[in-house]
């Protein structure tokens, strides 16, 4: 049994990609996809239909309600439940997602996770009042992590500063000493290149399909069963329609803004791919295809 994983932007055409190779080389697929596992999620997460999965036997998609808890670590257990399956049944496994934290997180296990005191919330609220000062604060200490953020980046400083006040380290210093065991130690990973302009057409084209297939009554439903509450509800593509619906949004605006965001989204991953998959094969559609069926061989 041999195991690849294949990464993508959004909208990359990664999904059926993945299908096409599985046919080749007889495998299964695990999709790390943080919409794509809830159930009735269709149309929002653009998830593969059972036709396009082809019969090939797929992991990690309509596993959860929107209302189950949700972690990284989720993905841990779907990983094992493939493999196990995928080895019982004499097959591949193709681990495909477009965020590439899931996969860092197998590859190289997840620090346990820092609650702040709600003393040490107020401290950072003010000192998150001058971002340049914060991430001055976190150049001082830690230049490893502060060489892997941006100065605005205000998600990451909180985080930073959230670990060195609770556990008195540097974020590097704490996660090299409290790593847990990487579940896949080694894997070869592969990335679609996509151009850019290109990739945003196919975004606002899979937008405009999405609303035409019934976006907003698919997220209308789902609001009614589990109001806005549960962390996927805030979603792209659920909170703009969420918008809609409120009458915050034209139907026009309401694809202008999903295309912008998941564009935004592509141009994050793509960025993460680039910076923490250093060893990975990055090649068009067609060259990959060849590439990755070999790998097999």
């Amino acid at each position: 049994m041999k195991e690849i994983a294949l990464l993508g932007p959004t909208a990359s055409g990664k999904s059926a990609l993945a299908v096409e190779i599985a046919r080749r080389v007889g495998a299964n697929i695990l999709s790390l996809d943080s919409l794509a596992i809830y159930k009735e999620t269709d149309i929002v997460s653009a998830k593969p239909t059972p036709e396009e999965r082809g019969g090939i036997r797929h992991f990690g998609i309509d596993v959860l309600e929107i209302d189950d808890y949700f972690s990284a670590a989720t993905f841990f257990d779907l990983y094992h439940e493939a493999k196990k399956a995928s080895m019982a049944e004499g097959k591949h496994l193709i681990i495909v997602g477009g965020t590439g934290f899931y996969l860092k997180s197998l590859m190289e296990g997840l620090s346990p996770k820092v609650t702040p005191s709600s003393e040490t919330l107020q401290r950072i609220a003010q000192q998150m009042r001058d971002l340049p000062e914060a991430y001055a604060l976190i150049r001082h200490h830690d230049s490893t992590y502060a060489d892997k953020i941006s100065p605005n980046d205000r998600y990451r400083i909180q985080k930073w500063l959230e670990i060195f006040y609770e556990s008195g380290m540097d974020a590097t210093t704490f996660f090299a000493q409290n790593r847990r065991a990487p579940v896949i130690p080694e894997i070869p990973v592969f990335e679609i290149a996509v151009d850019r302009d290109l990739l945003r057409k196919r975004i606002a084209q899979r937008t405009e399909a999405m609303i035409a297939d019934g976006l907003v009554e698919e997220v209308f439903a789902l609001e009614r069963k589990y109001g806005r509450k549960p962390n996927p509800m805030k979603a792209i593509g659920i909170h703009e329609t969420l918008m809609y619906l409120d009458g915050k949004l034209g139907l026009d605006a309401l694809a202008e803004a999903i295309t912008t965001h998941t564009a935004q989204l592509a141009k994050r991953q793509e960025t993460f791919n680039t910076s923490q998959f250093s060893q990975r094969i990055k090649l068009l559609k067609d060259d990959l295809t060849n590439y990755i069926s070999k790998e097999f061989n």
